[in-house]
């Protein structure tokens, strides 16, 4: 009994200990709290921040009470925190202490109106209403801002990726780009968004590439920028500079100005290097070649020549140069070279230099497309009813019909006609000594016939009854034709160029013959029928272009009495017009109604039944006609590329589209196709390639029996 009640009291004493030992737990917190409180209260700058296995919620709440704000808690929010300070912060420090323990532990505090603030996750802030500042903002540490950062030298889609593996992209952090802005717009704490914004600026102004321009005084810009960018090339075996830190150069020939562009610090070292080799020439004579890039030699030997004798002339005049006459220039062009060899004074150098340096400039072209369409229909009827009688009278019409006259003659002369009969002879003893027989027969021609039968269209029937008879023809005839034709050519500012497609028709001149009409002589001239395009193009100042076009399209309609006839449409005519546009240059649109009615007085008016004495023929025609022209400038080798791979690509896709058709009494194999488009200029194989490539095959095929032979032995053995 004992025992038990001893064991009672031991479990009573433990039970009053535990108890005890909670009690004190609680009653050191809140000591330790009221001994935050009480320093807050005392000092209300001052806090002393101490918190040991709190839940956060709690801490969120004791915070909030401290800086007397209002929490509000997201239900995602938990966790225990532990963290102790053991300086006095300000309430400004303690809200960012309060905001550092938030981000440790994967959370956030977004200030709203009315003094409230939300605790979220750090991935949802970037989603909230968090505040957006500018260059001047103020806001640090732990804070989730938006900052929206415009970059001036750099492109945002560059820059872009290598911030976000600076930025905390699995918490709060965002950092996206806006192209058409050039701008970067970052999210995240405040601290890492201000350190983004530097790596931003530092980077932006090593980006930056001003423009220098240095006009030449006595050098050439083409010949100075082909020395330094010769200087620039990387040498064999040495690593390539970066590249922001190579200039940019473009030699300006209008002005004799080189335009530098990049980096300061190496755009001022070419700059130097411009100005000390832009010296001048010694006063001596000498004899320079130049090559010319755009223009022919020939072409620029009289100019220059003119150039030097006016330059001559005035410098005669002058008493500073009447001491060596300048009419020594020498002047020559180098065919093979295409270059000029010049040999004068160097002040008359430098003169026919800039010269040279204007006039061989590259010269830009156009690319003209004229589009041609023209629609023609036509819609004709007729009906015509002939009668006639062996005892005399006819009806006969000839708007498109057969004239019965002509269709009874060429019957009559298609007959067959036999001879007369010559009778039988007898002797006195009425004995027959000569059989009876007919003379010879006589054929029916049937050229007649033929002649008016082929000048019958539609359907043509005849009735005859007795001695009369009648002839009924009726045609409908439907003609429809749709041309498009897109012609195009390819020039030089102001050179003429000439496109044909169509044949050369041969036209009688003339004709004489001998005495009795013997050996005839005729003179023939060929003429080009087809569609021909003449076009001389001048670009002026901007976009606009001139043109001064002779546009015909022409085709051989048929023979008349004396030769054959060309139907043709031409257009000579000068317009203004802006790269790129269409212009029409001319077009006919017109109808035609015809209708032709023969008839017999008084039997054709009456109604119905005057059908039978009439002939009738109706026509009707359309014919709509259009000229399009639009002229393209081409200033560079892109432009000009994509538009032969437009073409190209064209032509390849109306042979595939042929090809997946197919050809109803051939193989497919026959269809040409166009090789896929390639920049680069592919040729054939040299000789001794496609040596080498039959060595290869034959070696492949020798491989292979054998293989084949091995495997055979094996299966034997």
């Amino acid at each position: 009994m004992s025992t038990i009640l001893n064991a009672f009291v031991v479990k009573h004493f433990i039970r009053k200990f535990k108890q005890l030992k909670q009690l004190s737990i609680v009653l050191i917190t809140a000591f330790t709290f009221g001994g935050i409180f009480a320093v807050g209260q005392a000092s209300a700058a001052q806090y002393s921040p101490s918190f040991k296995d709190t839940e956060i919620v709690e801490f969120v709440t004791i915070v909030g009470k401290n800086l007397k704000k209002t929490m509000i808690v997201d239900p995602n929010v938990r966790g225990k925190v532990n963290v102790r300070s053991y300086d006095l912060l300000s309430e400004e420090q303690y809200y960012q202490f309060f905001l550092n323990v938030l981000d440790v532990y994967g959370f956030s505090a977004v200030p709203m109106d009315n003094n409230i603030i939300k605790i979220i996750r750090n991935k949802d802030a970037k989603t909230s209403s968090i505040p957006v500042i500018d260059s001047d903002g103020n806001i640090v540490g732990d804070e989730m801002v938006t900052r929206i950062v415009e970059v001036k030298n750099v492109t945002v889609r560059e820059l872009v990726p290598l911030l976000r593996q600076l930025s905390d992209q699995a918490g709060g952090g965002n950092v996206t780009n806006y192209d058409p802005a050039n701008v970067i717009m970052l999210t995240g704490t405040a601290a890492t968004v201000n350190r983004l914004v530097k790596i931003i600026e530092r980077v932006d102004r090593a980006g930056d590439q001003a423009v220098e321009i240095i006009k030449l005084k006595y050098a050439s810009a083409g010949e100075m920028v082909r020395i330094i960018e010769s200087m620039n090339k990387p040498t064999s075996g040495k690593a390539r500079e970066a590249e922001f830190l190579i200039p940019k150069l473009v030699a300006d020939d209008r002005s004799n100005s080189v335009i530098v562009s990049g980096e300061s610090q190496a755009r001022e070292r070419v700059v130097h290097l411009i100005k000390r080799l832009d010296s001048e020439l010694e006063t001596s004579g000498n004899t320079r070649v130049y090559y010319l890039k755009y223009s022919k030699a020939q072409d620029l030997v009289k100019v220059l020549q003119g150039v030097s004798k006016t330059i001559a002339s005035e410098g005669t005049a002058n008493t500073r140069a009447k001491t060596k006459s300048k009419t020594d220039t020498s002047i020559e062009a180098h065919e093979s070279t295409n270059t000029l060899v010049i040999t004068g004074q160097p002040d008359m150098m430098r003169s026919l230099e800039e010269v040279i340096r204007q006039l061989d400039v590259p010269r830009a072209q156009v690319h003209i497309e004229a589009i041609i369409v023209e629609v023609f229909e036509t819609d004709g009827a007729q009906l015509g009813v002939q009668w006639y009688s062996e005892q005399g009278g006819f009806t006969q019409f000839n708007n498109g019909t057969a004239p019965i006259s002509s269709i009874a003659g060429a019957a009559e002369a298609a007959q067959s006609k036999k001879g007369d009969y010559v009778p039988a002879e007898y002797n006195s003893d009425n004995v027959l000594i000569k059989e009876g027989f007919y003379q010879n027969d006589t054929e029916g021609d049937y050229t007649l016939l033929a002649q008016v039968l082929g000048s019958v269209s539609g359907g043509m029937f005849g009735i005859m009854k007795n001695d009369w008879g009648a002839i009924v023809q009726a045609v409908s005839s439907d003609t429809d034709s749709n041309i498009l034709a897109t012609p195009s050519i390819t020039t030089l500012d102001n050179e003429e160029a000439y496109f044909l497609v169509g044949a050369e028709v041969p036209i009688i001149t003339g004709s004489q013959t001998g005495s009795n009409n013997a050996n005839p002589f005729q003179t023939v001239e060929r003429q080009e029928v087809g569609i021909k395009l003449l076009v001389k193009p001048q670009i002026n100042e901007g976009d606009g272009v001139q043109l001064t076009i002779e546009q015909e399209v022409s085709s051989v309609s048929g023979a008349t009495g004396v030769d054959i006839s060309i139907n043709k449409r031409e257009i000579k005519t000068t317009v203004m017009i802006e790269s790129g546009q269409t212009v029409i240059l001319g077009g006919l649109i017109d109808e035609d109604v015809q209708e032709s009615v023969q008839k017999v007085p008084l039997l054709g008016d009456i109604p119905l039944l005057g059908h039978l004495f009439k002939s009738t023929a109706t026509s009707t025609r359309k014919r709509n006609l259009m000229v399009f022209l639009r002229p393209t400038i081409i200033t560079d080798a892109s432009t000009m590329d994509n538009m032969a791979k437009e073409k190209y690509n064209f032509i390849r896709a109306e042979q595939l589209r042929k090809q997946e058709e197919g050809l109803s009494l051939m193989s497919d194999e026959n269809l040409p196709i166009l090789p896929q488009w390639n920049d680069k200029l592919v040729l054939p194989p040299t000789f001794d390639d496609y040596q080498e490539s039959i060595k290869a095959k034959k070696a492949g095929a020798a491989t292979q029996t054998l293989i084949d032979q091995t495997s055979l032995q094996e299966k034997i053995d």
